[in-house]
């Protein structure tokens, strides 16, 4: 289960975090079968500038922003605490600081990283391993079918430095799941980013293509994607945000699904990464 503290933006920031303590709240020891992960970086005060020390990764800010955490969640640990973004202006070795202290006092289980370029990650680790902390275990990223730029360098360091990749947005904000066969049949119609995208001749005419190629081989687009993202090097799960129980059975099935060899070649056609690094941009 992932979240972060900003989820809710606005004068809602911390309502995701409290409506799964609430969850937890209803027994049944939900917490003890849930891994949880959130994040750290926004700014929690009002919108605007915020004040030293109240947003980013400072040791003063990391440390608020756990205890703030724990209390909405209505827990007394979080498995893996994210850095939802790089902080320019905080060295490691104080980020670090600040982790191995809640790390001791139990507080956390892991920190992990979100949004990191590569370099970054192979700076928090290279820092990490100075100090003898444990350094990152997840990178959670931009990935999916239609956005595959972080095979150039951040999922080759993620995998050199032992982390698990997790991506968010797999289905590029719905692109990818059948968004035009949708449209078509008259259900939900695209809107903000994707309805842009949309509106691009030749980004139509890949996702005409994509819905295509899938209808030949009888899968469902968006079961497709998913799976297309389990089959990749160094990733551990795609981030879902079902809006219905239908959508998450249909994430589910993915998990069960098989793409064949002439399938994946297929998506490579329609969606092609940008090759192995550096040879993709050097040769």
């Amino acid at each position: 289960m992932s979240t972060a503290n900003v989820y809710g933006w606005g004068d809602d920031k911390g309502r995701t975090e409290s409506i799964i303590g609430s969850w937890f709240a209803k027994g049944g020891h939900r917490r003890d079968k849930v891994v949880l992960a959130t994040k750290v970086y926004g700014n929690m005060g009002p919108d605007g500038p915020a004040w030293p020390n109240h947003d980013k990764l400072s040791a003063l800010n990391i440390r608020r922003a756990v205890d703030a955490s724990l209390k909405r969640l209505g827990t007394d640990y979080i498995d893996v605490y994210q850095f939802h973004h790089i902080d320019r202006d905080t060295p490691f070795e104080e980020i670090w600081q600040a982790i191995d202290v809640l790390v001791q006092q139990g507080k956390i289980l892991y920190a992990g990283s979100s949004n990191f370029p590569g370099y970054k990650i192979a700076q928090a680790d290279e820092t990490a391993a100075r100090r003898g902390s444990y350094g990152l275990v997840s990178e959670q990223c931009l990935y999916n079918l239609y956005e595959r730029r972080a095979e150039m360098e951040v999922i080759p360091a993620a995998r050199d430095y032992g982390l698990g990749v997790i991506p968010w947005s797999p289905l590029h904000g719905g692109l990818l799941g059948g968004v035009i066969k949708k449209e078509v049949e008259g259900g939900r119609r695209a809107s903000g980013r994707a309805a842009d995208t949309l509106a691009d001749p030749a980004a139509r005419a890949r996702l005409q293509s994509y819905e295509d190629l899938l209808d030949k081989h009888g899968l469902e687009p968006g079961e497709a994607a998913l799976a297309w993202l389990l089959t990749r090097p160094g990733v551990t799960g795609p981030i879902v945000g079902p809006r219905t129980a239908g959508q998450l059975d249909s994430a589910l099935r993915a998990v069960e699904l098989e793409l064949s060899e002439e399938l994946l070649a297929g998506l490579d056609e329609v969606f092609p990464g940008p090759g192995p690094s550096p040879e993709a941009f050097a040769w």
